[in-house]
């Protein structure tokens, strides 16, 4: 078992994964790459068996469990990806696997975790509350209790992603790491300063819950008092107080991206490189127009792609309303005939494509002075937008901009 981080427990644990998992090779993307002023590749740890990177560190610590640590069975708590993770790994070493998940997990999550073997406990609100019902558990079954992020053993399974980075890129510049409890970061980061302390490792966690960030400037770890993002994976109010100590001596940086840029990245990904990734992996892709354009050589951890359908639908609404892609006026016309066709030529002849038509006569009480037409419209992104609305007002129908809701 890895008592502390060393190169030799890297090495060790590099064999062990390689058992189970799948060969993740760095994509490289001229789409962010000329977005970004850099050369930037992704890791896509989403294409990872299971879905996400935790397998790895899953699969190392349970290698290392003691027959009679096994036979007691194993209880974890985790938001989804850590979960799946010890299912796979403990069903793979024939023991029984317990997982307590937030009660706000993600239904694919919950039902992947049962899938691949384990009993799944829903549990509070946040992955603080169901790790302590995981723990009252563990010490009232017996059970072998398994921390998703601050155990140095499972840290160690998750930095062989930055030694098969460094295999791929020897000349790497800078990794982007997402951070959520820090186990990821904390692996990736040690490996990456033993390797060559030139390379420059950046934690990036959701600014609604910036665990990290708030631990670094306390000088210690401390508990948030709530957590409010869209990245559910990384919803952690406290870094782990074991690998902190290894985030604050070996990360060049942390960085805290607002859920409005996850929204916007998550189509970046599906149109420039037909993936799908959860919003807690995207971090590292939000974070890149945030680093100076060098042409350095930049590596994003794609770290999970495990997105419910539901979720992914509001995502890819919400971006292409943020993007201008989809847009709605409010136009007041005069109630009588041929008024509809004129405002959807004028439309159409801008290559407009409407979507949704409302029409309200109960604006007014003249009907024939008012009533209002809303469109809702797909259009190619801004300037597009603005040459639909400026034809509007050209052929005199005074369009107002209201809030888009599909």
């Amino acid at each position: 078992m890895a008592e502390m981080l060393t190169l030799e427990a890297f090495e060790e644990a590099s064999e062990k994964v390689r058992e189970v998992t799948l060969e993740t090779k760095l994509v490289e993307s001229p789409h962010f790459s000329a977005q970004t002023g850099n050369r930037v590749w992704l890791k896509p740890e989403n294409l990872q068996r299971t879905g996400a990177y935790k397998v790895r560190g899953a699969y190392y610590k349970i290698s290392t469990l003691s027959p009679e640590e096994l036979g007691r069975g194993i209880i974890t708590a985790s938001a989804g990806n850590h979960a799946q993770g010890v299912a796979f790994a403990a069903t793979r070493a024939g023991a029984r696997s317990v997982v307590v998940m937030p009660e706000t997990t993600p239904l694919i999550k919950v039902e992947r975790t049962k899938h691949y073997g384990a009993e799944v406990v829903l549990h509070g609100d946040v992955y603080d509350e169901a790790c302590d019902e995981a723990l009252r558990l563990a010490e009232e079954r017996g059970y072998t209790f398994i921390h998703p992020f601050n155990d140095p053993t499972v840290s160690t399974g998750q930095g062989t992603i930055a030694m098969e980075v460094v295999s791929e890129l020897p000349l790497v510049d800078t990794i982007l790491v997402p951070v959520g409890g820090g186990g990821l970061a904390c692996g990736v980061a040690t490996f990456a300063k033993l390797y060559n302390p030139k390379i420059r490792v950046i934690g990036v966690e959701p600014a609604g819950a910036p665990s990290l960030t708030a631990a670094l400037e306390a000088g210690h770890p401390m508990r948030l008092p709530s957590a409010n993002t869209i990245a559910d994976g990384t919803a952690v109010l406290e870094v782990g107080d074991k690998v902190f100590p290894y985030l604050r001596d070996n990360l060049d940086d942390v960085m805290t991206v607002p859920d409005d840029e996850l929204v916007v990245a998550f189509l970046d990904m599906v149109e420039n490189h037909k993936m799908i990734v959860e919003n807690s992996g995207l971090l590292t892709v939000a974070a890149l127009k945030h680093l100076p354009a060098e042409n350095k050589r930049v590596v994003s951890i794609l770290s999970g792609g495990n997105m419910d359908v539901i979720t992914m639908s509001s995502v890819v609404q919400h971006g292409l309303i943020m993007r201008d892609r989809i847009f709605t006026v409010s136009v007041l016309l005069p109630d009588r005939p041929g008024m509809l066709v004129r405002v959807a030529q004028v439309i159409a002849e801008k290559s407009g494509n409407v979507i949704k038509l409302e029409h309200n006569q109960f604006v007014s009480t003249n009907r024939n002075a008012a009533v209002e037409l809303r469109v809702t419209i797909e259009a190619f992104g801004t300037d597009h937008k603005h040459e639909i609305v400026d034809a509007l007002k050209a052929a005199g129908l005074t369009p107002t901009l209201v809030q888009t809701s599909l």
